[in-house]
């Protein structure tokens, strides 16, 4: 029974969240922040500009570095109030949504970050469908108050009429931009006030009724506040934690990230209210963290994190019992065994040997090759399998080839390498065998040829092609059925699945016409 109590504890102190965002919402910014206040760094570095030479820890590919942008999803934990904190922070442009979408799956809540100018914005509605679609608890982080934008009010019901959440705010601010004064915490009924000095923030905490608030925030802030914190407590929506849990409703606070100002209060009520790792469907019924028996799935796997070495590692979530450094463990999609002697821990790109990790963490497995994205690992022969991690369908296509003959060789492991990522997907044509790269954004295709010439020492020609959409079909006489139409092209993907690829919706509806006995999928 130690055991169990034991596991149980150790659940119950992990925290395992993904952030979210609109591009330069300011989701790298609160990272940071969150890894200071974790005593995880010494101090915060900032997204590269013409004045800063500083990086965020988050983005430590090269290439994010150069481009003040996150293009892979990263994992970093520490320990905060005698809890262990897993963050994995996504990329936020849209181009690299597919390794977000994934790596959501892989948390148990989700820290929403919106602009307070800009509000509810493209990609934030996408990722957050994802999140609904899961159940995911979403905590929202109204960032950037100590600019001017939106009227709180005008936000929340833009959170509440274009998502369709309920929204709860943890926090009210006083004013914004050059009058933003701070935050009136709502559960605390304090007011945490917003100060800078010699370039330093300095906080300071208050009961609402106490009588010097009015003479520091004016008498017109101080009435305002009173009159929209009546009306959020007679008219808002009512604080529901179980609405929480299961993502239906979302507390809102606050801040500003580049100053930290809310940060630490925000991440005091996250620990409180998130949820430590829950119950899992698999292919055997519901899986519940403390079931003694280990378990996790691969999410995401990243080629040369260490340049040096050429390393390849596969991110593990751990979902039930305990990983233990040097356990057999049982590959569900192969039913083999294998020993897990090189666990290792993330803070971005660094990383430690690790003994021990809980359902909740995250665990990075060296890998020869043996893994795939969504592989299921157990620590008995019983296995089981959390289910196949989605794949969007490309919409940007490209023949690609090594400049060089002589590197043919380092051409094609890279392009192995990186596809098993599942950064790009790869077909060959069915006629001449050549290399087809489909993308979901543009600017992977730049990304790719980065890495390529960077990591494999390969020079690579694009040639576009024009089509738009991918569809698998498993239609045996399908070479016959493509041959002759100019709009489309017959390729194979990696599994030696036929594809075909339309250059537009009119080829794909004149083919279905043709074609209705030919069944097309847009996933494998």
């Amino acid at each position: 029974m130690e055991k169990d109590k034991r596991l149980e504890t150790e659940i119950n102190k992990r925290r395992t969240f993904a952030i979210i965002s609109h591009p330069d919402a300011g989701k790298t910014t609160l990272t940071e922040k969150l890894l200071y206040l974790g005593g995880a760094i010494r101090s915060t570095g900032t997204v590269k500009s013409r004045k800063s030479a500083k990086f965020a820890t988050s983005d430590w590919m090269e290439i994010e570095k150069q481009r003040g942008i996150s293009v892979t999803s990263s994992v970093m934990q520490f320990s905060y109030q005698d809890h262990y904190i897993n963050i994995l922070d996504t990329p936020g442009h849209e181009d690299f949504s597919e390794d977000t979408y994934r790596t959501l799956l892989a948390v148990d809540s989700v820290v929403m970050i919106i602009d307070a100018a800009k509000g509810v914005e493209a990609q934030t509605k996408k990722l957050f469908k994802v999140c609904s679609d899961q159940g995911i608890p979403i905590f929202t982080f109204v960032n950037k108050m100590d600019r001017n934008g939106r009227e709180p009010l005008e936000l929340l019901e833009e959170i509440e009429e274009v998502l369709g959440i309920e929204s709860y705010p943890m926090n009210w601010p006083l004013g914004m931009g050059q009058n933003f004064k701070g935050v009136y915490d709502r559960q605390l009924e304090q007011i945490e006030f917003y100060e800078t000095k010699d370039k330093e923030q300095m906080l300071k905490l208050e009961k609402i009724n106490n009588l010097n608030i009015e003479k520091v925030i004016g008498k017109e802030m101080f009435s305002q506040l009173h009159e929209e914190i009546s009306l959020l407590n007679e008219a808002g929506n009512t604080y529901k934690k179980d609405a929480i849990q299961q993502g239906k409703q979302t507390p809102v606070f606050f801040g500003s990230a580049i100053t930290s100002f809310g940060v630490p209060s925000f991440l005091d009520h996250f620990i409180r209210l998130a949820p430590p790792p829950s119950s899992r469907e698999s292919s055997k019924g519901i899986v519940k963290p403390d079931k003694e028996i280990f378990s996790g799935f691969v999410f995401k796997i990243q080629a040369n994190m260490n340049p040096a070495h050429r390393d390849r590692i596969a991110f593990l979530r751990v979902c039930s019992g305990k990983f233990e450094k040097g356990m057999e463990a049982w590959l569900e999609r192969t039913n083999k065994s294998m020993k897990l002697s090189q666990g290792q821990q993330f803070f971005a790109s660094e990383r430690g040997n690790i003994d021990i990790a809980y359902p909740g963490d995250i665990v990075g497995l060296y890998d020869p090759g043996t893994y795939q994205i969504g592989d299921t690992l157990c620590g008995s022969k019983d296995t089981f399998s959390y289910g196949d991690l989605p794949q969007f369908s490309p919409e940007h296509f490209a023949k690609v080839r090594a400049k060089k003959a002589l590197k043919q060789k380092h051409f094609h492991k890279g392009i192995k390498q990186l596809s098993e990522e599942g950064a790009v997907q790869v077909y060959r044509t069915a006629k001449w065998d050549e290399t087809v790269l489909g993308v979901v954004g543009m600017l992977q295709f730049e990304i790719f040829e980065y890495r390529m010439k960077h990591e494999y020492g390969v020079e690579i020609q694009f040639d576009s092609l024009p089509h738009q959409y991918a569809r698998w079909t498993s239609s045996e006489d399908i070479e016959s059925k493509t041959k002759g139409s100019s709009n489309l092209l017959l390729v194979y993907d990696q599994n030696e699945l036929p594809v075909i690829l339309f250059e537009n919706n009119f080829a794909l509806r004149w083919f279905k016409d043709k074609n209705p006995d030919v069944q097309l999928r847009e996933s494998r």
